[in-house]
């Protein structure tokens, strides 16, 4: 392959136009569909072979029309002190705006607080509900607009009014934060590379390849449903890839033009060195993230789909943009060493070359391997203590910033209904076969009714062939609480014994049901999805490696590393540590998806470093050195461009905690704090004392294996045959035409 590559990257620097205007060509396709396609939406959220899915699917059918997935409002109304709703004048008021919300266009139904026993028992709090013939992503902006208008108006009469709901759902914004983030990037290039011009490819290709991936998401978001989200993920994980593996590439070179080789020739050699590592990093990132399919929730699916294809855009840029646009920079990227005169390039050096960090850092690792891994290994376990108090469920407008009318409408039903009433479970009881349904409805709702932790429930409402009904139910704690959760349970085994005497099925879903059971369904994919991808990842390894402890080692150091970041989300997220700094308003359980997520990003770009590390590694120890050396001189030559290559993927992530999403939020510093583990932590300590120790065993390999698995050449020891086989034609030809 190294052969292959480095033929590409010739070619690429040869044919420098034509590359550049293929991807040229293709960003700015992509960038016209993108353009003429519909915004993109709210993904429809389904959760297959749960409950909660089946339930909604049930109301789909049996009551056509209801519109069970469009949008909802609530708008809250508080009274001023010492007075009540139902006083005559906030009667009035009340009354003018939900007449004046049931003349929106989209609307299908407003209750009047009134009539639907929408105001708290001591009459201070009262609710309209207001239901949209679509979904809230696919409202009007004349909609919301109208929504918030009548608001203004209710307010204007004394009233405090807030609203609620998913029908003021917007696509969440990342805030001028990851501007941020990209200008640390471009410091960190500058000073790694010693070059304005050198530092600034990387950032180049890397938004090229982000645009070419979120453009393509963003044309083909309505046709394949995908929701606002995606393309925020995939330009996360995107820009974070394609700056590291073009600062790969570009490095690789200036150590090859150092080599006093000519500029085509470097760029070929780069491209067959570095950039093999680039494809088998990007190949694991791209198991990682397609592997969440497993999990079978299609919103995840997409994601996972839809970061990969943006990682596998960026691994096709690194090897044919890079070499061609340093075709073009042709002398003003120097050699490794050398630095711009702007950068202070040029002057006489005082001392002679002093060893680099990288190698007197791995000279003291291997000269105390075992107190420098004790170290290492004791220092994640302890970040990673509490992970064992994690507690998961999905956002909802408790978790909104306490500044937005969404939060606010929230703590005022809290306040006036109790807690439970912002978590109202849905449970569906479908007696199509029972000789008489409403005696089945009637005994439902007695049963429910006996339970713990239950507030109301309202009466059945039977659809219009009368052989199924809705039942509302209100528990008395929160939406994400144990108790809430439990009493979910309790409904499913009590229906479980109705379905017994009369054949009528209950089932329970809402937001509530639904949150509970991708938590369940996250939690029993997460050791498949484990052993899916690290499992395969190792293979791939091994064939990249040729050895069976290397690859090892890399699995266990990602599953200290990922234990020790979810340890510290679950302490800022949900323990509250430093909330503040983090912009932390409400703390509580953490995302169902932040787990299994976190392990399949993390896991990719974990072992980017791994590759790109321990190649170079036995990159030296191939051509002969002893395996302290080995490590010794792999440090030297990677360890400043991995750490830059961290540093930098640490500012991506974390530009996204100013997110307005709470979920990308979270996300964001969880991946920033995992990198922080897996590369400072993980690669840089724990791998160097553990291949110390090994000593030659880390290189073993059963001699069958190694007969039996192809030779991928990631170190390039064939290109150099073949490049001085090329050399001695080249020279053969000029004798032939002297």
């Amino acid at each position: 392959m190294a052969t292959f590559l480095y033929r590409l990257g010739r070619f690429s620097f040869r044919k420098r136009h034509v590359v550049a205007l293929f991807w040229v060509a293709l960003l700015a396709l992509a960038g016209a569909g993108a353009a003429g396609a519909p915004a993109a939406g709210n993904s429809s959220f389904s959760i297959p072979g749960t409950e909660a899915q089946k339930a909604f699917d049930l109301l789909d059918e049996r009551f056509p029309g209801a519109s069970a997935d469009g949008a909802t409002a609530r708008v809250v109304f508080k009274a001023p002190d010492g007075q009540k709703m139902t006083d005559p004048g906030n009667k009035a008021a009340v009354q003018d705006t939900v007449d004046e919300l049931s003349g929106g266009a989209e609307v299908t139904q407003v209750t009047n607080p009134y009539q639907g026993g929408g105001v708290s028992q001591d009459g201070t709090v009262a609710y309209a509900s207001v239901t949209y013939e679509v979904p809230g992503m696919e409202l009007e902006e004349s909609s919301r607009e109208a929504l918030k208008a009548a608001a203004e108006d209710a307010r204007d009469s004394g009233l405090t009014v807030e609203i609620g709901g998913d029908a003021l759902q917007a696509v969440p914004e990342t805030g001028s934060a990851e501007i941020i983030g990209i200008g640390v990037a471009a410091v960190v290039l500058v000073i790694t590379l010693g070059s304005l011009l050198a530092a600034g490819l990387p950032l180049l290709t890397a938004i090229v390849g982000v645009g070419i991936g979120v453009a393509t998401i963003t044309a083909l978001a309505s046709t394949l449903d995908l929701g606002s989200t995606t393309s925020i993920l995939a330009s996360m994980i995107g820009l974070a890839v394609g700056i590291d593996y073009a600062l790969f590439v570009v490095s690789r070179y200036r150590a090859e033009l150092a080599e006093g080789r000519e500029r085509e020739e470097a760029a070929g050699r780069a491209v067959g060195t570095a950039g093999s590592a680039v494809v088998f990093a990007g190949l694991t990132v791209v198991i990682a993230l397609v592997g969440l399919s497993v999990v079978n929730i299609p919103m995840l699916t997409k994601m996972g789909i839809a970061a990969a294809g943006t990682v596998a855009v960026a691994v096709l840029i690194a090897l044919t943009l890079i070499p061609a646009v340093l075709g073009y920079a042709g002398r003003r990227v120097r050699p490794a060493g050398e630095k711009s005169k702007l950068l202070g390039g040029g002057r006489a050096k005082d001392k002679a070359d002093k060893p680099n960090m990288g190698t007197r850092w791995a000279s003291f690792v291997v000269r105390r391997p075992l107190a420098v891994l004790l170290l290492g290994v004791v220092g994640l376990g302890a970040a990673a203590v509490p992970a064992g108090s994690l507690e998961l469920g999905l956002p909802d407008d408790g978790s909104q910033p306490t500044s937005t009318t969404q939060r606010r409408a929230y703590d005022l039903l809290s306040e006036g209904f109790g807690p439970g009433f912002n978590g109202p479970l849905v449970v569906v009881v479908d007696a199509q076969g029972s000789d008489d349904p409403q005696a089945v409805f009637q005994q439902a709702g007695d049963e429910i009714k006996a339970l713990d932790n239950v507030v109301n429930v309202a009466p059945a409402a039977p659809n219009k062939a009368g052989d199924t009904a809705t039942i509302a139910v209100i528990p008395d704690a929160k939406p994400s609480s144990a108790a809430t959760e439990d009493l979910v349970h309790d409904i499913r085994a009590a229906g479980a014994d109705i379905k017994d005497g009369t054949g009528a099925e209950v089932l329970v879903t809402g937001a509530t049901a639904m949150n509970i059971d991708v938590s369940q369904k996250l939690n029993d994919a997460l050791v498949p999805y484990l052993v899916l991808v690290v499992g395969l990842a190792f293979l791939l390894l091994i064939v990249v490696f040729r050895s069976i402890l290397v690859p090892l080692k890399a699995a266990l150091g990602f599953l200290l590393s990922v234990l020790a970041a979810l340890g510290a989300v679950v302490a800022v997220y949900q323990w509250g540590w430093l909330s503040g700094l983090m912009g932390v308003e409400e703390t509580g359980p953490i995302m169902s998806m932040m787990p299994i997520f976190m392990v399949g990003v993390v896991f990719g770009l974990a072992m980017d470093y791994e590759v790109f590390l321990v190649t170079r590694i036995r990159e030296a120890h191939v051509h002969g050195e002893k395996p302290a050396q080995a490590v010794v001189t792999g440090f030297r030559y990677s360890a400043r461009v991995v750490t830059a290559a961290a540093v930098i993927m640490i500012a991506v992530f974390s530009g996204f905690i100013g997110s307005s999403d709470s979920m990308v939020k979270m996300i964001g510093f969880g991946l920033a704090i995992a990198v922080l583990f897996d590369a400072f932590v993980v690669r840089m300590a724990i791998v160097p004392a553990v291949l110390a120790l090994l000593g030659a065993k880390a290189w073993w390999l059963p001699k069958w294996m190694d007969r039996a698995l192809p030779n991928v050449d990631v170190e390039g020891e064939s290109l150099a045959a073949h490049v001085g086989t090329a050399d001695k034609d080249d020279e053969d030809k000029e004798l032939v035409r002297a």
